[in-house]
């Protein structure tokens, strides 16, 4: 996998083929195969690690259980960033193809589903506790609506030029207001707050 990101980095492409990049690394096509079956399957491999990453490092945090919903969101999409952040130009060399995340590009499959699960689990808990509003209909949307938002959070991350992505903290954290007030009650503040935040970054 280093090799892997080592090549597509330095080139900006997948190798011309298997047998290519396993010469170059110095292994075999046996040994490449008995972890991946394709460039495509080391790829979503890759960013499913991203995304497990993330959730262990959660999971491990014992004040994370204590959080409400919308802490524990918050939490999520500030680790995500913190585990990309080392890895950025790999990141940003994925992303850079992406326009939406609506049709799931392949090499985010394994990521989403890790996003959806963890998203289902964590609202399910929030509704048991009365973070999350009862919505009949609308609330089997709710991780679908997320991982748009994500979306939007890491377009924004792809173009913040601000030292220690601060801009994009900001984001996060008003985006998830807003988020939460949509699925509880009280949204219209917030959205006034994260419209006038959006038309401020015109500026920059």
């Amino acid at each position: 996998m280093a090799a892997y990101k080592a090549h597509v980095l330095a080139l900006g492409h997948q190798p011309p083929s298997v047998y290519k990049f396993c010469l170059d690394a110095g292994f075999t096509e046996d040994e490449f195969y008995q972890h991946f079956g394709s460039f495509e399957g080391l790829e979503r491999v890759i960013w499913r690690e991203f995304i497990d990453q993330t959730i262990s490092r959660l999971q491990a945090d014992n004040s994370f259980n204590n959080f409400n919903t919308r802490e524990r969101v918050l939490a999520f999409y500030f680790t995500l960033l913190e585990t990309l952040r080392p890895e950025r130009s790999l990141v940003l060399l994925y992303l850079n193809g992406v326009k939406r995340l609506e049709v799931t590009p392949a090499f985010l499959r394994s990521f989403r589903e890790s996003f959806d699960a963890f998203f289902t689990t964590l609202l399910a808990e929030g509704k048991q506790r009365g973070d999350v509003a009862t919505r009949p209909y609308l609330e089997k949307q709710y991780p679908r609506l997320f991982w748009l938002h994500l979306g939007f959070i890491l377009t924004f991350w792809k173009q913040d030029d601000s030292a220690g992505f601060e801009r994009t903290d900001a984001a996060v954290e008003k985006s998830v207001n807003l988020a939460f007030d949509l699925i509880g009650t009280g949204a219209l503040d917030s959205a006034l707050d994260f419209g006038k935040f959006l038309y401020q970054q015109h500026k920059f």
